[in-house]
Protein backbone atom coordinates (compact mmCIF):
# COMPACT_ATOMS: atom_id res chain seq x y z
CA UNK A 1 0.00 0.00 0.00
CA UNK A 2 1.06 3.63 -0.39
CA UNK A 3 0.65 6.41 2.11
CA UNK A 4 1.34 10.10 1.70
CA UNK A 5 2.69 11.85 4.77
CA UNK A 6 1.22 15.18 5.92
CA UNK A 7 2.80 18.41 4.62
CA UNK A 8 4.45 19.25 7.97
CA UNK A 9 6.11 15.83 8.25
CA UNK A 10 9.82 15.98 9.12
CA UNK A 11 11.76 14.31 6.32
CA UNK A 12 15.45 14.27 7.11
CA UNK A 13 18.65 12.52 8.00
CA UNK A 14 20.70 12.26 11.17
CA UNK A 15 24.31 12.47 12.34
CA UNK A 16 26.19 12.93 15.59
CA UNK A 17 29.06 15.26 16.45
CA UNK A 18 31.81 12.80 17.34
CA UNK A 19 30.99 10.59 14.38
CA UNK A 20 31.29 13.27 11.70
CA UNK A 21 33.08 16.38 12.95
CA UNK A 22 36.76 15.58 13.42
CA UNK A 23 38.80 18.65 14.44
CA UNK A 24 39.05 17.45 18.02
CA UNK A 25 41.70 19.96 19.04
CA UNK A 26 40.28 23.25 17.76
CA UNK A 27 38.23 26.14 19.17
CA UNK A 28 38.84 25.22 22.79
CA UNK A 29 37.22 21.79 22.68
CA UNK A 30 37.86 19.68 25.76
CA UNK A 31 38.66 16.00 25.81
CA UNK A 32 35.69 13.61 25.63
CA UNK A 33 35.34 10.09 26.98
CA UNK A 34 35.61 8.83 23.41
CA UNK A 35 38.97 10.53 22.88
CA UNK A 36 40.34 8.63 25.85
CA UNK A 37 38.61 5.34 25.05
CA UNK A 38 39.87 5.36 21.45
CA UNK A 39 43.45 5.40 22.74
CA UNK A 40 42.99 2.03 24.44
CA UNK A 41 44.75 -0.69 22.42
CA UNK A 42 42.14 -2.75 20.60
CA UNK A 43 39.20 -0.57 21.60
CA UNK A 44 38.47 0.57 18.02
CA UNK A 45 38.42 -1.77 15.05
CA UNK A 46 41.28 -0.77 12.80
CA UNK A 47 42.79 1.45 15.48
CA UNK A 48 41.03 4.63 14.36
CA UNK A 49 39.51 7.50 16.28
CA UNK A 50 37.30 10.51 15.64
CA UNK A 51 40.08 12.98 14.85
CA UNK A 52 39.18 13.01 11.14
CA UNK A 53 35.73 11.39 10.89
CA UNK A 54 33.86 13.05 8.01
CA UNK A 55 35.65 16.38 8.56
CA UNK A 56 32.29 18.07 9.06
CA UNK A 57 33.45 20.63 11.61
CA UNK A 58 35.31 22.28 8.73
CA UNK A 59 32.98 21.17 5.91
CA UNK A 60 29.68 21.96 7.64
CA UNK A 61 28.62 24.41 4.92
CA UNK A 62 29.13 21.71 2.27
CA UNK A 63 26.95 19.39 4.32
CA UNK A 64 24.18 21.98 4.52
CA UNK A 65 24.32 22.27 0.74
CA UNK A 66 24.02 18.47 0.50
CA UNK A 67 20.99 18.48 2.78
CA UNK A 68 19.33 21.15 0.67
CA UNK A 69 20.19 19.33 -2.57
CA UNK A 70 18.38 16.24 -1.27
CA UNK A 71 15.25 18.33 -0.58
CA UNK A 72 15.33 17.36 3.11
CA UNK A 73 13.31 19.60 5.42
CA UNK A 74 14.92 18.40 8.66
CA UNK A 75 18.40 17.57 9.91
CA UNK A 76 19.21 15.88 13.19
CA UNK A 77 22.67 16.65 14.53
CA UNK A 78 24.28 16.73 17.94
CA UNK A 79 26.28 19.45 19.61
CA UNK A 80 29.60 18.28 20.99
CA UNK A 81 29.24 18.44 24.77
CA UNK A 82 33.03 18.79 25.09
CA UNK A 83 33.01 21.72 22.68
CA UNK A 84 30.55 23.66 24.86
CA UNK A 85 31.69 22.64 28.37
CA UNK A 86 35.35 21.63 27.98
CA UNK A 87 35.73 21.04 31.72
CA UNK A 88 32.36 19.36 32.16
CA UNK A 89 31.09 22.10 34.48
CA UNK A 90 31.39 25.85 34.81
CA UNK A 91 33.23 27.48 31.92
CA UNK A 92 31.33 27.76 28.62
CA UNK A 93 33.36 27.87 25.40
CA UNK A 94 31.76 30.53 23.14
CA UNK A 95 33.58 29.34 20.01
CA UNK A 96 31.76 26.00 20.22
CA UNK A 97 28.40 27.74 20.53
CA UNK A 98 29.35 30.06 17.67
CA UNK A 99 29.92 27.05 15.42
CA UNK A 100 26.53 25.50 16.12
CA UNK A 101 24.81 28.86 15.80
CA UNK A 102 26.24 29.21 12.29
CA UNK A 103 25.04 25.71 11.44
CA UNK A 104 21.53 26.35 12.76
CA UNK A 105 21.25 29.67 10.93
CA UNK A 106 22.41 28.09 7.65
CA UNK A 107 19.89 25.26 7.99
CA UNK A 108 17.06 27.68 8.67
CA UNK A 109 18.10 29.80 5.69
CA UNK A 110 17.63 26.69 3.52
CA UNK A 111 14.23 25.91 5.02
CA UNK A 112 15.59 22.96 7.01
CA UNK A 113 14.29 22.31 10.53
CA UNK A 114 17.12 21.66 13.03
CA UNK A 115 16.61 18.67 15.33
CA UNK A 116 19.26 19.13 18.00
CA UNK A 117 20.59 16.30 20.16
CA UNK A 118 22.37 17.34 23.36
CA UNK A 119 24.07 14.10 24.43
CA UNK A 120 25.08 11.68 21.71
CA UNK A 121 27.59 9.84 23.94
CA UNK A 122 30.49 12.36 23.94
CA UNK A 123 30.52 13.26 27.66
CA UNK A 124 33.47 15.45 28.68
CA UNK A 125 36.26 13.33 30.11
CA UNK A 126 36.53 15.71 33.07
CA UNK A 127 33.23 14.33 34.41
CA UNK A 128 34.80 10.89 34.76
CA UNK A 129 36.62 12.19 37.83
CA UNK A 130 33.33 11.60 39.62
CA UNK A 131 32.50 8.39 37.70
CA UNK A 132 30.70 9.72 34.64
CA UNK A 133 27.06 8.67 34.51
CA UNK A 134 27.58 6.57 37.64
CA UNK A 135 27.72 9.85 39.58
CA UNK A 136 24.49 11.67 40.33
CA UNK A 137 26.39 14.96 39.97
CA UNK A 138 26.39 14.43 36.20
CA UNK A 139 22.66 15.18 36.16
CA UNK A 140 23.42 18.73 37.31
CA UNK A 141 26.31 18.95 34.85
CA UNK A 142 23.95 18.01 32.03
CA UNK A 143 21.48 20.67 33.17
CA UNK A 144 24.30 23.25 33.05
CA UNK A 145 25.21 22.14 29.55
CA UNK A 146 21.56 22.32 28.44
CA UNK A 147 21.27 25.82 29.90
CA UNK A 148 24.28 26.99 27.88
CA UNK A 149 23.05 25.56 24.57
CA UNK A 150 19.43 26.60 25.05
CA UNK A 151 20.46 30.11 26.00
CA UNK A 152 22.06 30.50 22.59
CA UNK A 153 19.80 28.42 20.33
CA UNK A 154 16.36 27.85 21.85
CA UNK A 155 14.98 30.93 20.10
CA UNK A 156 15.60 29.18 16.76
CA UNK A 157 15.53 25.44 17.49
CA UNK A 158 12.14 23.90 18.16
CA UNK A 159 12.98 20.15 18.29
CA UNK A 160 15.34 18.99 21.06
CA UNK A 161 16.55 15.50 21.93
CA UNK A 162 18.11 15.33 25.38
CA UNK A 163 19.62 11.84 25.37
CA UNK A 164 20.44 9.41 22.61
CA UNK A 165 19.90 5.72 23.42
CA UNK A 166 20.15 5.47 27.22
CA UNK A 167 20.15 1.65 27.00
CA UNK A 168 23.19 1.63 24.74
CA UNK A 169 25.02 4.05 27.04
CA UNK A 170 24.28 1.76 29.99
CA UNK A 171 24.88 -1.53 28.15
CA UNK A 172 27.94 -0.85 26.03
CA UNK A 173 29.48 1.94 28.09
CA UNK A 174 29.00 0.67 31.64
CA UNK A 175 28.00 -3.02 31.52
CA UNK A 176 30.05 -4.59 28.72
CA UNK A 177 32.76 -1.96 28.36
CA UNK A 178 32.63 -2.02 24.55
CA UNK A 179 31.99 1.74 24.30
CA UNK A 180 33.37 4.69 26.20
CA UNK A 181 34.06 4.96 29.08
CA UNK A 182 34.70 1.20 29.02
CA UNK A 183 33.27 0.22 32.42
CA UNK A 184 32.27 -3.43 32.97
CA UNK A 185 29.88 -3.60 35.91
CA UNK A 186 26.19 -4.52 35.87
CA UNK A 187 25.37 -2.43 38.93
CA UNK A 188 27.16 0.57 37.44
CA UNK A 189 25.15 0.18 34.24
CA UNK A 190 21.84 0.28 36.13
CA UNK A 191 22.96 3.40 37.99
CA UNK A 192 24.24 5.07 34.82
CA UNK A 193 21.03 4.35 32.89
CA UNK A 194 18.96 5.84 35.69
CA UNK A 195 21.06 8.99 35.81
CA UNK A 196 20.78 9.39 32.03
CA UNK A 197 16.98 9.38 32.39
CA UNK A 198 17.18 11.80 35.33
CA UNK A 199 19.29 14.06 33.15
CA UNK A 200 16.60 13.90 30.47
CA UNK A 201 14.13 15.24 33.02
CA UNK A 202 16.53 17.94 34.21
CA UNK A 203 17.33 19.01 30.65
CA UNK A 204 13.65 19.10 29.73
CA UNK A 205 12.95 21.35 32.73
CA UNK A 206 15.58 23.77 31.41
CA UNK A 207 14.25 23.68 27.85
CA UNK A 208 10.66 24.26 28.91
CA UNK A 209 11.68 27.66 30.22
CA UNK A 210 12.01 28.57 26.54
CA UNK A 211 8.61 28.88 24.83
CA UNK A 212 8.04 26.85 21.68
CA UNK A 213 10.54 24.07 22.35
CA UNK A 214 9.61 20.40 21.97
CA UNK A 215 11.62 17.93 24.01
CA UNK A 216 12.10 14.17 23.76
CA UNK A 217 14.61 11.38 24.28
CA UNK A 218 15.66 8.99 21.51
CA UNK A 219 15.49 5.34 22.55
CA UNK A 220 17.03 2.33 20.82
CA UNK A 221 13.99 0.08 20.61
CA UNK A 222 14.10 -3.58 19.62
CA UNK A 223 10.96 -5.71 19.25
CA UNK A 224 11.64 -8.96 21.14
CA UNK A 225 10.16 -12.11 19.62
CA UNK A 226 10.32 -15.66 21.02
CA UNK A 227 12.39 -18.10 19.00
CA UNK A 228 9.78 -20.86 19.44
CA UNK A 229 6.18 -21.07 20.72
CA UNK A 230 7.39 -22.51 24.03
CA UNK A 231 6.43 -20.83 27.31
CA UNK A 232 10.11 -20.59 28.20
CA UNK A 233 11.00 -18.65 25.06
CA UNK A 234 7.91 -16.46 25.47
CA UNK A 235 9.10 -15.57 28.98
CA UNK A 236 12.56 -14.84 27.59
CA UNK A 237 11.07 -12.41 25.07
CA UNK A 238 9.11 -10.63 27.81
CA UNK A 239 12.23 -10.34 29.94
CA UNK A 240 14.28 -9.02 27.04
CA UNK A 241 11.57 -6.47 26.25
CA UNK A 242 11.71 -5.27 29.85
CA UNK A 243 15.49 -5.01 29.75
CA UNK A 244 15.75 -3.22 26.41
CA UNK A 245 12.49 -1.31 26.01
CA UNK A 246 10.15 -1.04 28.98
CA UNK A 247 12.86 -0.08 31.49
CA UNK A 248 13.14 3.23 29.60
CA UNK A 249 9.70 3.64 28.05
CA UNK A 250 7.72 3.18 31.25
CA UNK A 251 9.37 5.89 33.37
CA UNK A 252 9.25 8.35 30.48
CA UNK A 253 5.53 7.62 30.20
CA UNK A 254 4.94 8.28 33.89
CA UNK A 255 4.54 4.66 34.96
CA UNK A 256 7.76 4.38 36.92
CA UNK A 257 10.22 1.57 36.42
CA UNK A 258 8.50 -1.75 35.60
CA UNK A 259 8.16 -3.94 38.68
CA UNK A 260 9.28 -7.16 36.99
CA UNK A 261 12.56 -5.61 35.85
CA UNK A 262 13.19 -3.85 39.13
CA UNK A 263 12.85 -7.21 40.90
CA UNK A 264 15.07 -8.81 38.25
CA UNK A 265 17.89 -6.31 38.83
CA UNK A 266 17.60 -6.60 42.60
CA UNK A 267 17.92 -10.39 42.35
CA UNK A 268 20.85 -10.17 39.94
CA UNK A 269 22.69 -7.57 42.02
CA UNK A 270 21.71 -8.87 45.42
CA UNK A 271 20.73 -5.42 46.61
CA UNK A 272 18.00 -2.83 46.44
CA UNK A 273 18.19 -0.19 43.69
CA UNK A 274 18.96 2.58 46.16
CA UNK A 275 20.13 4.85 43.33
CA UNK A 276 16.45 5.29 42.43
CA UNK A 277 15.48 7.74 45.16
CA UNK A 278 12.10 9.01 46.25
CA UNK A 279 10.88 11.53 43.68
CA UNK A 280 13.20 10.38 40.90
CA UNK A 281 10.52 8.72 38.82
CA UNK A 282 8.39 11.88 39.08
CA UNK A 283 11.41 13.88 37.86
CA UNK A 284 11.58 11.70 34.73
CA UNK A 285 7.84 11.50 33.99
CA UNK A 286 5.84 14.05 32.05
CA UNK A 287 8.83 15.63 30.38
CA UNK A 288 8.54 14.27 26.85
CA UNK A 289 6.64 16.09 24.11
CA UNK A 290 7.53 13.28 21.69
CA UNK A 291 9.43 10.00 21.65
CA UNK A 292 12.43 9.51 19.42
CA UNK A 293 12.43 6.00 17.91
CA UNK A 294 15.75 4.50 16.81
CA UNK A 295 14.98 1.24 15.01
CA UNK A 296 17.39 -1.09 13.25
CA UNK A 297 16.27 -4.68 13.76
CA UNK A 298 14.53 -7.07 16.15
CA UNK A 299 15.75 -9.47 18.85
CA UNK A 300 14.79 -13.15 18.59
CA UNK A 301 14.99 -14.60 22.08
CA UNK A 302 15.34 -18.00 23.71
CA UNK A 303 15.46 -19.11 27.32
CA UNK A 304 18.92 -19.39 28.88
CA UNK A 305 20.18 -21.17 31.98
CA UNK A 306 19.53 -19.31 35.25
CA UNK A 307 21.88 -16.38 35.70
CA UNK A 308 21.91 -12.61 35.67
CA UNK A 309 19.96 -12.74 32.38
CA UNK A 310 17.81 -15.86 31.83
CA UNK A 311 17.42 -15.06 28.14
CA UNK A 312 19.69 -14.94 25.12
CA UNK A 313 19.57 -13.59 21.59
CA UNK A 314 19.55 -16.48 19.12
CA UNK A 315 18.54 -14.66 15.96
CA UNK A 316 16.02 -15.70 13.33
CA UNK A 317 15.91 -19.19 11.90
CA UNK A 318 16.24 -19.75 8.20
CA UNK A 319 17.68 -17.58 5.46
CA UNK A 320 16.73 -13.94 6.02
CA UNK A 321 17.85 -10.68 4.44
CA UNK A 322 20.68 -9.07 6.38
CA UNK A 323 22.81 -5.94 6.28
CA UNK A 324 26.57 -6.17 5.88
CA UNK A 325 26.82 -6.07 9.69
CA UNK A 326 24.70 -9.24 9.88
CA UNK A 327 21.60 -7.55 11.29
CA UNK A 328 18.30 -8.97 10.10
CA UNK A 329 16.36 -6.60 7.86
CA UNK A 330 12.90 -6.70 9.45
CA UNK A 331 10.60 -3.93 8.21
CA UNK A 332 7.47 -5.69 9.46
CA UNK A 333 8.87 -5.43 12.97
CA UNK A 334 9.33 -1.70 12.38
CA UNK A 335 5.64 -1.37 11.53
CA UNK A 336 4.66 -3.47 14.53
CA UNK A 337 6.89 -1.42 16.84
CA UNK A 338 5.30 1.86 15.74
CA UNK A 339 1.85 0.39 16.29
CA UNK A 340 2.79 -1.00 19.69
CA UNK A 341 4.12 2.40 20.77
CA UNK A 342 0.97 4.09 19.48
CA UNK A 343 -1.17 1.62 21.41
CA UNK A 344 0.77 1.47 24.68
CA UNK A 345 2.48 4.84 25.13
CA UNK A 346 1.06 8.38 24.93
CA UNK A 347 3.69 10.01 22.74
CA UNK A 348 3.79 11.46 19.25
CA UNK A 349 6.60 9.58 17.51
CA UNK A 350 9.59 10.76 15.50
CA UNK A 351 11.76 8.12 13.86
CA UNK A 352 15.09 9.58 14.85
CA UNK A 353 17.25 6.78 13.39
CA UNK A 354 16.67 3.99 10.89
CA UNK A 355 19.24 2.59 8.51
CA UNK A 356 21.59 -0.21 7.63
CA UNK A 357 25.22 -1.02 6.87
CA UNK A 358 25.83 -1.55 3.16
CA UNK A 359 29.40 -1.22 1.96
CA UNK A 360 28.87 -0.13 -1.66
CA UNK A 361 31.58 2.17 -3.04
CA UNK A 362 31.78 4.38 -6.14
CA UNK A 363 32.15 2.45 -9.38
CA UNK A 364 34.15 3.41 -12.46
CA UNK A 365 31.59 6.06 -13.40
CA UNK A 366 31.53 7.58 -9.92
CA UNK A 367 28.05 6.34 -9.03
CA UNK A 368 27.34 4.41 -5.84
CA UNK A 369 24.70 1.90 -6.86
CA UNK A 370 23.67 0.76 -3.39
CA UNK A 371 20.73 -1.32 -4.51
CA UNK A 372 20.28 -3.01 -1.13
CA UNK A 373 19.98 0.28 0.77
CA UNK A 374 17.38 1.40 -1.75
CA UNK A 375 15.40 -1.79 -1.09
CA UNK A 376 15.83 -1.20 2.66
CA UNK A 377 14.47 2.33 2.31
CA UNK A 378 11.47 1.26 0.29
CA UNK A 379 10.60 -1.55 2.69
CA UNK A 380 10.83 0.66 5.78
CA UNK A 381 8.96 3.52 4.14
CA UNK A 382 6.20 1.06 3.27
CA UNK A 383 6.16 -0.28 6.83
CA UNK A 384 6.00 3.23 8.31
CA UNK A 385 3.18 4.14 5.95
CA UNK A 386 1.21 1.06 6.99
CA UNK A 387 1.64 2.00 10.65
CA UNK A 388 0.54 5.57 10.01
CA UNK A 389 -2.47 4.42 7.99
CA UNK A 390 -3.43 2.27 11.00
CA UNK A 391 -3.27 5.29 13.31
CA UNK A 392 0.32 5.60 14.52
CA UNK A 393 1.10 9.28 15.22
CA UNK A 394 4.44 9.54 13.43
CA UNK A 395 5.65 13.13 12.95
CA UNK A 396 8.93 12.55 11.16
CA UNK A 397 11.52 10.17 9.72
CA UNK A 398 15.25 10.91 10.03
CA UNK A 399 17.39 8.36 8.20
CA UNK A 400 20.65 7.19 9.74
CA UNK A 401 22.81 8.50 8.39
CA UNK A 402 23.34 11.48 6.14
CA UNK A 403 27.04 10.63 5.80
CA UNK A 404 29.32 7.67 6.10
CA UNK A 405 31.07 8.25 9.41
CA UNK A 406 33.08 6.97 12.36
CA UNK A 407 31.00 4.10 13.73
CA UNK A 408 32.24 4.09 17.32
CA UNK A 409 34.08 0.87 18.31
CA UNK A 410 33.63 -0.49 14.77
CA UNK A 411 35.75 2.31 13.35
CA UNK A 412 35.39 3.34 9.72
CA UNK A 413 34.39 0.00 8.20
CA UNK A 414 30.55 0.16 8.47
CA UNK A 415 28.93 2.56 6.04
CA UNK A 416 25.47 3.86 6.94
CA UNK A 417 25.37 6.99 4.78
CA UNK A 418 23.07 8.19 2.06
CA UNK A 419 26.23 10.03 1.02
CA UNK A 420 29.54 8.24 0.49
CA UNK A 421 32.56 9.85 2.15
CA UNK A 422 36.07 9.26 0.87
CA UNK A 423 37.83 9.70 4.19
CA UNK A 424 41.33 10.66 2.96
CA UNK A 425 39.97 13.50 0.82
CA UNK A 426 36.60 14.22 2.43
CA UNK A 427 34.93 13.98 -0.99
CA UNK A 428 31.15 13.50 -0.74
CA UNK A 429 29.23 11.43 -3.32
CA UNK A 430 25.47 11.11 -3.10
CA UNK A 431 24.61 7.43 -3.38
CA UNK A 432 21.73 6.18 -5.48
CA UNK A 433 19.88 5.60 -2.19
CA UNK A 434 20.26 9.29 -1.41
CA UNK A 435 18.76 10.18 -4.76
CA UNK A 436 15.89 7.76 -4.15
CA UNK A 437 15.29 9.26 -0.72
CA UNK A 438 15.17 12.74 -2.25
CA UNK A 439 12.41 11.54 -4.57
CA UNK A 440 10.50 9.96 -1.68
CA UNK A 441 10.76 13.22 0.25
CA UNK A 442 9.57 15.26 -2.71
CA UNK A 443 6.59 12.92 -3.15
CA UNK A 444 5.80 12.78 0.58
CA UNK A 445 5.99 8.98 0.50
CA UNK A 446 6.36 6.06 -1.89
CA UNK A 447 3.30 6.91 -3.97
CA UNK A 448 4.40 7.24 -7.60
CA UNK A 449 8.06 6.40 -6.91
CA UNK A 450 9.19 3.95 -9.57
CA UNK A 451 11.98 1.40 -9.22
CA UNK A 452 15.33 2.62 -10.47
CA UNK A 453 16.64 1.13 -13.65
Amino acid sequence: MTFRCPPDFLWGAATSAYQIEGSLDVDGRGESVWDVFARRPGAIEGGGDGSLASDSYRRWADDVELIASLSLNAYRFSVGWSRIMPDGRGRVEPRGLDHYERLVDALLACGVTPVLTLNHWDMPQALMADGGWIARSCVDAFAEFTTAVAGRLADRVEWWITQNEPWIIALLGYQLGLHAPGVRDLGASVTAGHHVLLAHGAGADVLRQHPGTRVGAALSLFPCDPATPSDEDAAAAVGSDGYVNRWYLDPLAGRGYPTDMREHYERALGRELSEIRDGDEDAIAGRSDFLGVNYYTRRVMAAAPPGPFPWRVVGPSGDVARTDEGWEIAPDSFRDLLLRLHRDYPFPLVVTENGGVFGDAPLHDGRVRDVRRQAFLRAHMRAMGEAMAAGADVRGYLHWSLLDNFEWSLGYRPRFGLVHVDYPTGRRTVKDSGRLYARIVAAGGLDGIEEDA
